[in-house]
């Protein structure tokens, strides 16, 4: 089965990504992976991206398109894989539906995981982060026994500045303006199914079960 999952940051994409690859061994494909992978390698792909990023520019289409190719060199994709992260906009979704069809590969489902902007606000700036052990708390729903103190080792937790309010509006502001039309494209193909991530990780998880067993 192949599967796209789309959302807003924040909504949980990859989590849900990581629970399906763990219950079903569909190989959870992230781009962040597949670039970090390549920058630990002298492939000239990734070399002429991380020109890009030394200088703080956005990696064009065309060169992150042929870095996602890369990955399917691995067979373990060829037979399924469940994309986060990716395509991010029109012109990324056109050619990866086009390298697909040259393969005779097709997507099955596109899953927007959506909720609203207050919410996603909400659950990311209440995100605090221990900078020593890494554990992550919510201060309405993952509290710690102390407050602000890390459970495992007391360290005073700390909000990351991609948790505050204004950083996570900007984030979303590009969302919309950048992957938003890249729904109403997968829209059109008819193969977009809308999820409602308001909830937990369980009710996003049910909702995304409920589509699969419907395709199978």
């Amino acid at each position: 089965m192949r599967i796209i999952i789309m959302g807003p940051p924040g909504v949980g994409k990859g989590t849900e990504a990581s629970t399906l690859e763990t219950q079903f061994g569909i190989p959870h494909v992230s781009t962040g992976d597949i670039f970090r992978a390549l920058f630990r390698t002298e492939d000239p792909i990734g070399l002429e991206a991380k020109k890009f990023i030394d200088q703080g520019l956005l990696v064009p289409d065309e060169v992150t398109n042929r870095i996602v190719e890369t990955r399917f060199r691995d067979k373990d994709v060829h037979n399924g894989f469940i994309f986060d992260g990716y395509p991010r906009n029109v012109a990324q979704a056109t050619a990866f539906n086009e390298f697909l069809a040259k393969n005779n590969w097709k997507v099955d489902v596109v899953i927007n995981v959506d909720a609203s902007d207050e919410v996603i606000i909400d659950r990311l700036s209440g995100r605090r982060v221990c900078p020593k052990c890494g554990a992550t708390y919510h201060i309405a729903s993952n509290r710690p026994k102390v407050d602000n103190i890390c459970d495992n080792d007391q360290t005073v937790l700390i909000q990351r500045k991609d948790d505050e309010p204004e950083t996570i509006k900007n984030r979303l502001e590009i969302y919309h303006r950048e992957t938003k039309p890249v729904i109403e494209y997968y829209k059109k193909l008819g193969l977009l199914v809308d999820v409602d991530g308001t909830g937990d990780i369980a009710n996003t998880h049910r909702q995304v079960l409920e589509i699969i067993g419907g395709l199978k």
